[in-house]
């Protein structure tokens, strides 16, 4: 039995987590958003997870706006970096595993096949960099960690591509989606079963999660309109032709093997779960 501390509770993968938390009995979980408990405060965290006894704790808590930490980077940098040592610190201090979340956007995007773990990062927009900077706030303040790198996050909660281009593909005859830029969503719900396999196991290090398969942007919004059946256009457009403050890696393919080896799961392929996630918004 496992006293876990889920932080950043509110988000995509934080909410996925406690819908599926009656799953799993044998654990108390502790769901806790920025209002409960501000990782930047080191007495109030360390109070926190002594007083209730922690001993395996999620890291969901991120500053996630990548076109805005370009320019808010001091908080960008105080979410994702700074507050992170704090909470691994405090892990450690208490003899507590930590799982922390990161992302693709730790690589350039110049590869040619699937990134592994042992890939070296090079990250090409400020919030990549302040993402490196936490997993190294990790790495370098506690042992007993999982650190997870996905990417293309989605979910029945909170905002992400699936909802937008639902409320788009509604509003309007068309839409450009860029074809150049590839990788591979993951759906949080599986992110969460992903994670709780983790929990059960005492494996350490850096490991990659997001759903089986390789698309592009333009692909994955043609395939939400047509599981819709929403007759918007969709129109193959190159990220020059779609200007963002931060350049996203045009590549960031993860390769998985090493975590369905050591965690034994098995993970969906995308367009599966995408079906799942959209008959759920149906229901």
């Amino acid at each position: 039995m496992a006293n876990i501390l889920v932080t950043g509770s509110n988000g995509q993968l934080g909410s996925e987590i406690k819908s599926i938390k009656d799953n799993y009995p044998q654990h108390s979980f502790f769901f806790t958003d920025i209002e409960e408990l501000d990782l930047t405060k080191k007495q109030y965290v360390e109070e926190f997870i002594s007083s209730n006894s922690i001993n395996t704790c999620v890291n969901c808590a991120a500053y996630t706006a990548v076109d805005k930490a370009e320019d808010d980077r001091e908080l960008a940098m105080l979410v994702n970096s700074e507050a992170v040592k704090i909470l691994a610190q405090a892990c450690n201090k208490n003899q507590v595993r930590l799982i922390h979340i990161s992302t693709d956007y730790v690589f350039d995007g110049s590869n040619y096949k699937p990134y592994a773990e042992t890939d070296e990062p090079s990250p090409n927009s400020y919030y990549g960099i302040t993402k490196l900077a936490g997993e190294k706030s990790v790495s370098q303040n506690i042992d007993n960690h999982v650190i997870i790198r996905t990417s293309w996050l989605y979910s029945n909660y909170g905002n992400n591509f699936v909802k937008t281009m639902i409320r788009l593909g509604n509003e309007r005859d068309n839409l450009g989606v860029v074809v150049d830029q590839i990788g591979t969503p993951t759906f949080a719900a599986d992110l969460a079963i992903g994670i709780m396999a983790c929990i059960e196991s005492d494996k350490t290090g850096i490991y990659h999660y997001s759903n089986l398969g390789v698309i592009s942007w333009y692909d994955f919004a043609k395939a939400i309109m047509q599981l819709n059946n929403i007759e918007c256009r969709v129109n193959a457009i190159e990220s020059k032709d779609f200007p963002a403050k931060a350049p996203r890696p045009f590549y960031s393919v993860l390769n998985k093997a090493k975590f369905i080896n050591d965690f034994e799961v098995e993970i969906p392929y995308w367009l599966d779960s995408l079906k799942l996630m959209i008959s759920r918004i149906k229901n």
